[in-house]
């Protein structure tokens, strides 16, 4: 069931976390809250094998981080119309709720992974192997991020 932000915030039971993903074709970035909701926490990342494999294992984590919602990062284009990443993105978030029925949020995710690789650029002088390891992860607990901290003005 997909929700806006304000329906996510009133159907989230208490006590459980959000978690969020970043789609790609051969890998999928997984981040997830605290309880609180304060923080998004990079998790893994999933090398992308068969639907079924992918669905395991993000039930698997799910049932792990006591999660109560998923949020996928959605690729829209720069003038915010959406193209073929984000119609995948969607037909993954459908496969994946025909399977885990929790509810779920698409977030604008534009510029997330490249802002994420800048910090770990600038800010930290990863090397590019290393940057390689966590990106997805990483760029997972930057749209989560956004979620939660627009949770807390609502």
């Amino acid at each position: 069931m997909t929700m806006d932000i304000k329906e996510l915030k009133s159907n989230l039971p208490r006590g459980k976390t959000i978690m969020a993903f970043d789609y790609g074709e051969k890998r999928l970035g997984v981040a997830s809250s605290d309880l609180l909701l304060m923080t998004a926490n990079p998790i893994k990342i999933i090398q992308r094998r068969t639907l079924k494999h992918d669905i395991a294992e993000i039930r698997r984590l799910a049932e792990e981080k006591e999660t109560g919602a998923f949020v996928y990062g959605l690729p829209l284009q720069m003038d915010g119309t959406e193209g073929s990443t984000a119609a995948a993105v969607r037909k993954f978030a459908a496969a994946v709720a025909a399977e885990i029925d929790l509810p779920c949020l698409f977030w604008d995710e534009r510029l997330s992974s490249k802002a994420v690789e800048n910090f770990l650029i600038k800010e930290i002088d990863m090397s590019r192997t290393k940057r390689r390891q966590i990106l997805d992860a990483s760029a997972a607990a930057y749209i989560l991020q956004g979620v939660l901290d627009s949770l807390k003005y609502l």
